[in-house]
């Protein structure tokens, strides 16, 4: 049926010079810009150290294997063209402050395109006193700045699909590959000021990085215009307002790690912290939201009715934002089989300037309350359910919705 309406049938042959005309065009690559500013997520802003001044600023070292590299994961296409992270710093910066560069260590072996190395069989890590010598520089050249950019993460060698023996793509580790790990300590070492961005197909279990860096984003492979999105939040030209799709463990050994485990199923482990090191839903911004006025439009209903639940969300900050505004809900005491300590119902992107309240509302019904039976069928329990709003998997504004029938 898509080809019928793409009209593949009655024209099956393109217009190769149209083509090259449309295909990253400038309306496309807006798109890809738009798409990378609000892919990236906040994990962490100690004091304030997001956004930077460029005023206040005299050098900025950009450091790490992925700070000069355009990383678009294994399964995309070839754009034929890309900013990488450094690129993007220095078309933002000019001459107002000097940008240094370091690559640090390296991240594999292969010699080739970001394209082929996912193709490539044999993955070898980097040699070891060629990255004892790239860390060294670092470390100088990280002294040498106001702040450091440090870029790390995965490639397409490290993150990819086992599809046969002799290409293997898994790994039994969750920590950063390489010595990367190792870079990342020495620079934090010299007092520098250090902010993370991870370019990766994969949580890292970046314990180090929680306790010691001050500012972390998690940026996944922001695709061809990476380099100019990366600038705009680091600077404050665009606020990041992502948030987790999926929960960062802190350690292999957490897995499975997801929000919506039964009652029973976190126990923990000795030694270790039970929750995980950033939970789904997780997203800072550089602005401040306040939840308050959790209220239903009916507190009963019949398994055959729905309720509206509403939320009033305001930017208490200085600055406009995005919130993604997150609705969960608990099945308190379920009669028939165990259900999940919560499940994502619904979620709204929203945009506030500074002191700006919006109302969120979602619908709280049959589509949101039903569960497969130990039948297999689809049902709608009596009882109360908790409902949980706010801008991450541990919301905890909550009300209760009572279902009669």
């Amino acid at each position: 049926r898509v080809k019928f309406v793409l009209g593949l049938f009655e024209n099956p042959f393109v217009d190769e010079e149209n083509a090259a005309t449309i295909t990253n065009g400038s309306e496309h690559q807006q798109l890809a810009l738009e798409a990378a500013r609000k892919a990236v997520v906040l994990l962490k802003n100690e004091g304030d150290l997001l956004p930077l001044e460029a005023s206040k600023l005299r050098s900025l070292a950009v450091i790490g294997p992925n700070a000069d590299a355009v990383r678009l994961g294994g399964y995309s296409g070839n754009p034929g063209c890309g900013v990488t992270v450094l690129e993007g710093l220095r078309q933002k910066l000019g001459d107002s402050v000097e940008v240094l560069y370091a690559e640090g260590c390296g991240l594999s072996q292969a010699v080739g395109t970001a394209h082929n190395l996912w193709f490539m069989d044999e993955v070898l890590l980097p040699d070891p006193a060629e990255d004892a010598a790239h860390i060294a520089e670092a470390v100088q050249t990280a002294q040498e700045a106001d702040v450091v950019l440090l870029v790390l993460g995965d490639n397409e060698q490290t993150c990819r699909e086992a599809w046969a023996v002799e290409h293997p793509g898994d790994r039994d580790s969750l920590d950063l590959p390489g010595r990367q790990e190792d870079l990342l300590q020495a620079v934090v070492a010299t007092g520098t000021p250090v902010v993370l961005l991870l370019l990766n197909g994969r949580p890292a279990s970046i314990n180090f990085a929680a306790q010691h860096v001050p500012a972390i984003l998690e940026g996944w492979y922001l695709g061809q215009a990476a380099g100019t999105a990366v600038a705009e939040v680091l600077f404050g030209e665009a606020n990041p307002g992502g948030k987790l799709p999926i929960t960062f463990p802190r350690s292999a050994g957490q897995i499975p790690a997801y929000y919506y485990h039964k009652p029973s199923s976190r126990r923990g482990y000795l030694f270790s912290d039970i929750t995980p090191l950033f939970p789904f839903g997780h997203g800072l911004s550089y602005t401040t939201f306040a939840y308050s006025n959790l209220r239903l439009s009916a507190e009963k209903i019949h398994a055959g009715e729905s309720a509206t639940l509403s939320v009033d969300v305001t930017n208490t900050g200085k600055r406009a934002g995005d919130e993604v505004v997150q609705f969960y809900i608990h099945d308190l005491l379920s009669q028939r089989v165990t259900r999940p300590v919560k499940l994502l119902k619904g979620f709204q992107r929203i945009s506030l300037q500074p002191g700006e309240t919006q109302t969120v509302s979602f619908t709280v019904g049959r589509e949101q309350l039903q569960f497969l039976n130990e039948d297999m069928q689809q049902v709608v329990e009596p009882g109360e359910f908790e409902l949980l709003v706010g801008g991450s998997s541990q919301a905890t504004l909550k009300i209760i919705l009572t279902v009669e029938g």
